[in-house]
């Protein structure tokens, strides 16, 4: 079952049916424990694949509860090591022998963001962060929540409570629920149409750019295999995002967004800012925090306090790739993605030692610098990207047979060409916004928006019934 086919669809609607029938709590805390733990059954039957995501489970709650008890600094070290080395183990992340893997098949979907909800339990328990004391169906409803099963959004446990675990739900009337449905919809067009072209679109690339080709087509295809990824993945995750969001929206619960306009962005670190953004706000809270708390308090020299910064922003940000995936490229991902954050902001240190505070944010607000740097920025993710859907031994094939001097080429190109339609699409959008009616951009009229939701769902329905094919896997329930 996939995030945005019609089967998750119907079970979605179904537990929506049933969680509405009554307000009571301890109702709709059963109707979603019942949906949680039935859902991963839809990947399979087998019972022994769900033993060791059980036992993972099973020791985090164990764990939280200890912290809640108020066990010492020593246990609570333990156990989050534990937490940690039973993850890597899991998912089979190369520093470790391939002897102590498990041999058998066993489900590990979703495992990820279970990790982070898990891990962010046990740190805000022993800090005394949680609300009250956590119990088992709660544990489980927040932990597997089938809305956020696959891909998240990773949402907090203190956000998770104050919308599921109060006697009086969120309201949902009926403008609140066609919101919901909007955003579903838009959501299913944004996977099944919009990023079923560009995947299609990619791996045309990929077999084309082989073939012996003139010089200016292999530039043409490597600018193609570059560029459409970011855009094909934009939508394919954003596009889960927006259904689930609508989903859990019609079950009284609000979730976090993981999106704000990625592309508008002028530099990585802002960029991290808009895309994913519950993961980038998890390991600001829980990782790059932290750590530069300890590093200040341990090299107090106020001179080093912003390459500091620098540093933390780095670990912070290689462990986004080292996340994503357990093999050596994720880990070249990792290493690009914490240099390019890092490497913005030490060029913002010079940039203010050189020309002054207001000089540089005077530079940095000029059209043309916010144009090209929305452009480099972008350049920037999509090579990065490059370890992300492929392999060296991969890269390297490509490289041979396009040629260093081509693929130069498509990254000029890229980025001139990305500074140019961000630039203007920036403009379009903002000039779409200044139509008014009513003190209300027509566009985001409850009118225009429902035409529009009513033309996507036709042809988004169409699309899906003419084509006949399954629907597009979405790419982050692999990690």
């Amino acid at each position: 079952m996939g995030g945005a086919s019609f089967s998750f669809l119907e079970f979605g609607a179904a537990v929506v049916i049933f969680f509405n029938l009554s307000r009571h709590l301890a109702w709709r805390q059963t109707v979603l424990f019942l949906a949680s733990i039935g859902f991963p059954l839809f990947f399979t039957r087998t019972p022994l694949a769900f033993v060791p995501l059980a036992c993972f489970l099973l020791f985090g709650f164990i764990a939280l509860r200890l912290m809640q008890a108020g066990a010492r600094r020593s246990s609570y070290l333990v156990m989050l090591i534990s937490v940690i080395l039973i993850f890597i183990w899991l998912k089979k992340y190369s520093v470790l022998p391939s002897v102590l893997y498990l041999r058998f098949f066993y489900v590990t979907l979703g495992l990820s963001y279970i990790f982070f909800r898990v891990l962010h339990l046990i740190i805000d328990a022993h800090q005394n962060g949680l609300p009250k004391r956590v119990g088992f169906v709660s544990y489980i409803n927040y932990t597997l929540n089938f809305t956020t099963f696959i891909s998240g959004p990773i949402q907090r446990y203190q956000e998770f409570s104050a919308f599921q675990l109060v006697p009086k739900p969120l309201t949902l009337n009926v403008i609140q629920a066609g919101r919901a449905i909007e955003r579903i919809v838009v959501g299913f067009f944004k996977v099944n149409v919009i990023s079923l072209i560009l995947s299609s679109i990619h791996l045309t690339a990929i077999s084309t750019i082989t073939s012996p080709l003139p010089w200016s087509s292999r530039v043409c295809q490597a600018i193609l295999l570059i560029a459409v990824y970011p855009v094909y993945l934009y939508f394919n995750f954003s596009g889960y995002i927006d259904i689930v969001i609508g989903m859990a929206r019609l079950l009284r619960i609000e979730l976090p967004e993981n999106f704000n306009r990625p592309f508008e962005s002028d530099n990585a670190i802002n960029f991290w800012g808009r895309w994913h953004m519950t993961l980038s706000m998890w390991l600001k809270t829980y990782v790059y925090n932290n750590l530069l708390i300890w590093l200040m308090r341990r090299y107090t020299k106020q001179n080093l306090e912003p390459f500091l910064g620098v540093f933390a922003f780095f670990v912070t940000f290689f462990l986004v790739g080292v996340w994503h995936g357990s093999t050596a490229n994720f880990l070249v991902f990792g290493l690009l993605a914490g240099g390019g954050v890092s490497g913005v902001k030490l060029y913002q240190i010079f940039m203010t030692a050189s020309l002054g505070k207001k000089p540089y944010r005077a530079l940095a607000s000029t059209p043309i610098y916010n144009a090209l740097a929305r452009g480099l920025n972008f350049t920037w993710f999509a090579i990065t990207l490059l370890w992300f859907w492929s392999n060296s031994a991969q890269l390297s094939y490509l490289l041979h047979q396009v040629s260093g001097s081509a693929i130069l080429a498509a990254i000029f190109l890229i980025f001139l060409i990305a500074s140019i339609l961000l630039e203007a699409w920036e403009r379009i959008r903002a000039f779409a916004l200044s139509w008014t009616w009513d003190q209300e951009p027509i566009v985001l009229s409850r009118y225009t928006r429902t035409a529009w939701s009513t033309a996507l769902l036709v042809v988004s329905v169409g699309a899906v019934l003419l084509l006949n094919m399954p629907a597009p896997q979405i790419v982050y329930k692999g990690f």
